[in-house]
């Protein structure tokens, strides 16, 4: 069974359903685990189970870094190797229960790329004997709690992105903060980072380590989230701690942990900066009722380009991010904007090992020379951008977006961002801002369909992917042809990126969780011809994903 590692100390408080405080949460069992003794085989296995990743190298240059610099990099490695730690608990619970079990080794490293054993890019089907379907709510919250006990129970944090559920010994639900249950981790984290600020010689930089060193332990980011934008000249960048809510399947309301270590590429993100002003003015051209685009996107929004050197943690998992929005904060997004972070490396290895070979198969021919890298960069990094745009408070005082939208506020919201950055690209074409072909990135984005819908409908932004699919199959965005591939009908394709657009927008500022759970559940699904499709892109050996090596050693450290 699985088990959350909970530390020892003196006195904790917490808030919980009939009593104000308790005694120390017992460990919480569960039903996910039936038997033990047969860890040792796969439930399903298809050939070599590590074929649907390709291994890519993580390495940059570093040459240019002082000795200290380098010195930062691996304390941060090193932080990132216990976020590692963190989110196996968040994901499974006590790695050492699967791991341990475990004698074959492709199985095993099956098991560490997924953080389990759930095959993420397979709908989280258990993938090891003796396990049954992954818990919508990972390990934060009890697994035979109900969604209707959840929403009796009077505590006030419950729905805190920084807090754990778990039963007392009353079989009492009760809220254990993120800053308690992983102490002893959050301890050496924030010691390193302080470690970091005192090698650097960069004080906007300094400022945000110490900050996020001080935000690990007490679970309050909002100064640091600050700070981080406020960083303009680094050379080294970060970005650590709980984040996304991907993992929490259930609410969507839990932050699982990650890390990423970053290198700023100081000429590309030059090239990017003009394209944050024009967001005030793609705001208002928004194809949407004026009250559902009445909130500014804050005016410090940065795009810059990386190349990232580590992953760890939530990002890690299954399928890689290759561009990041962060901070998450509605309030730190409406007073400063925030940082859309391209990782160039990464973006560039996914585009010639899986988007290249998938569009030699499923593009029709005659529309292949529209597949660009620039094409891309630019979809993806606008993908990014559109997350600023749009509404992040309902309009009718359900409160935020993403409570009022629950477990589905995620993919909604990947949904989105890939119809506002379509959208972007459109219209900051047509003023000239970007170059090239229009069609270069409408077929790159169909292109980027296939590819992304290959990590399976199970995740956030595998249900935005299908319901992008299925919405656009029915307007007649494009025609599968008896060969096979796929046909682009160009004023189609942006006439449904139209209507997509505003049905979304109009979804979100409602708070409208019906809405949002009928379009997850009748177009967030893979229906038997494209999933015939995917079968044939695996069969001939295309990878779905990557997997790094990754660390000191690919960085001669």
């Amino acid at each position: 069974m699985i088990r959350v590692l909970l530390f020892s100390f003196s006195v904790i408080l917490f808030l919980q359903c009939g009593e104000s405080q308790s005694n120390q949460a017992s460990d919480q069992a569960t039903e996910v685990k039936k038997d033990k003794s047969k860890q040792t085989t796969p439930e399903y296995y298809d050939g070599n189970m590590m074929e649907k990743y390709t291994t890519v190298r993580l390495d940059a240059d570093i040459s240019h870094l002082s000795e200290d610099d380098k010195k930062i990099i691996r304390k941060l490695i090193t932080a990132g190797k216990i976020v590692d730690e963190i989110f196996w608990m968040q994901s499974f619970g006590d790695k050492s229960e699967v791991l341990d079990f475990l004698k074959d080794p492709e199985v095993r490293r099956f098991a560490e790329v997924n953080y389990g054993p759930w095959d993420r890019l397979n709908g989280n089907k258990p993938f090891i004997d003796g396990y049954g379907q992954k818990p919508l709510g990972a390990n934060f919250y009890p697994v035979n709690m109900t969604k209707e006990e959840f929403e009796a129970c009077p505590l006030p944090n419950k729905s805190s992105l920084y807090t754990l559920l778990r039963r007392n010994s009353l079989d009492q639900i009760i809220a254990i903060p993120y800053k308690d249950v992983y102490q002893v981790e959050n301890r050496l984290i924030s010691n390193l980072l302080k470690g970091v600020a005192e090698l650097s010689t960069n004080a906007a930089f300094s400022k945000y380590a110490n900050l996020r060193a001080e935000a690990i332990l007490n679970d309050e980011y909002f100064d640091s989230d600050m700070a981080w934008l406020d960083m303009k000249d680094n050379h080294i960048d970060f970005v650590i701690g709980p984040i996304e809510t991907y993992e929490d399947q259930l609410f969507g309301y839990k932050a699982a942990h990650e890390c990423y270590v970053l290198l700023k590429d100081m000429e590309w993100s030059k090239k990017l900066e003009k394209y944050a002003k024009f967001l005030p003015e793609l705001q208002r051209g928004l194809p949407v009722d004026p009250k559902y685009k009445a909130e500014k996107p804050g005016r410090d929004t940065e795009l810059n380009a990386y190349d990232v050197v580590y992953y760890a943690g939530d990002c890690n998992a299954g399928s890689k991010t290759i561009a990041i929005n962060l901070p998450n904060d509605e309030e730190v997004q409406l007073a400063k904007g925030t940082r859309r972070l391209q990782l160039k490396n990464a973006m560039k290895a996914k585009f010639d090992k899986i988007l290249m070979p998938i569009s030699e198969v499923i593009i029709d021919p005659a529309q292949r020379k529209h597949i660009t890298f620039d094409a891309f960069f630019a979809n993806t990094m606008f993908h990014e951008v559109a997350h600023g745009l749009g509404i992040k408070n309902t309009i009718n005082d359900k409160g935020l977006v993403r409570t009022a939208l629950k477990e589905h506020a995620s993919a909604i919201e990947e949904g989105k961002a890939d119809m506002l950055g379509l959208y972007m690209v459109n219209q900051l074409h047509k003023k000239g801002e970007i170059q090239g072909d229009i069609n270069d990135y409408i077929v790159t984005f169909m292109a980027g369909i296939f590819r992304s819908v290959r990590f399976g409908a199970a995740s956030a932004h595998g249900k935005a992917n299908m319901i992008r699919f299925n919405f656009f199959d029915e307007m007649g965005a494009f025609t599968r042809n008896a060969d096979g591939t796929y046909t682009v009908n160009y004023d189609k394709f942006q006439e449904a990126m139209d209507a997509l657009s505003t049905e979304i927008l109009t979804l979100q500022g409602n708070g409208d969780y019906a809405a949002a759970s009928t379009m997850v559940k009748e177009k967030g699904v893979i229906k038997e011809q494209l999933q015939i499709d995917l079968d044939n892109l695996s069969d001939l050996g295309i990878p779905v994903d990557v997997v790094f090596d990754q660390g000191e050693h690919v960085l001669d450290l």
